[in-house]
């Protein structure tokens, strides 16, 4: 196998096992506050079997409590199996406002992790492109990985879909660290076997504080990786 794919395939691996190990955490922490209610509720019956009356809001604060950590599960599990699903077909016409969405969703945890908050600014319109939408997905998170780490003091990066008349375009600003990030190892050989493939490019811009990774509308018949991923 070409030494390209081989990276993408390994780049993909890693990226898919990434995040699911992440939702996996996410959904623990939920079981785990739910099983802190369970403990307290039996607590509740204890003492109601003991003749202690217990105040009726205090058990509506704990069904309350349950009934959020359940929505909150709902959604990890609804972005778990969107992300999923991103590998079903090769090539997908996709709304990028939706994409992007889902990698900040998928990705706020690991921001979190270092004090970063991940502030999308996305067009009201629909932004559509013909892609490979988990490598697609894997070449964002990349590129915002970098950037998180270039954020800076502000502690905030900035995350914007453009498209003109010529280009497609996702933005990372606010990157007031960038100008110290290790800039000679950005792109890796990982963002260029993906910019390779989506036939995008990525432009560093310290002086402006930002990151614009511009993406090809229509990859098919274009993508010089003809036997992988595409058939």
């Amino acid at each position: 196998m070409d030494d390209k794919l081989e990276t993408i395939g390994e780049t993909g691996l890693q990226f898919f096992g990434k995040m699911t190990a992440s939702i996996s955490h996410e959904i623990k922490n939920v079981l785990a506050i739910i099983n802190e209610n369970a403990g307290l509720l039996e607590d509740f019956t204890r003492m109601a079997d003991g003749g202690v009356a217990i105040e009726p809001e205090r058990l509506k604060a704990l069904a309350q409590a349950v009934m959020k950590q359940i929505s909150r599960a709902d959604t990890i599990v609804k972005n778990m199996n969107r992300f999923a699903h991103s590998t079903d077909e090769s090539l997908k016409t996709v709304d990028l406002n939706d994409t992007l969405e889902l990698v900040v969703v998928l990705s706020n945890r690991f921001a979190s992790m270092r004090s970063v908050t991940l502030e999308p600014k996305l067009q009201q319109s629909p932004v559509k492109i013909k892609t490979s939408l988990f490598f697609l997905m894997n070449l964002i998170w990349l590129c915002l990985d970098f950037a998180i780490d270039a954020a800076g003091d502000g502690k905030i990066v900035e995350l914007a879909t453009q498209k003109t008349d010529t280009e497609t375009q996702i933005c990372f600003r606010r990157l007031g660290g960038l100008a110290q990030a290790p800039l000679d190892t950005f792109p890796t050989e990982r963002e260029q076997s993906l910019l390779g493939l989506l036939k995008a490019e990525v432009i560093v811009s310290p002086e402006n504080n930002e990151i614009v990774l511009k993406l090809a509308g229509d990859i098919e018949g274009i993508n010089k990786y003809n036997s992988f991923p595409f058939t």
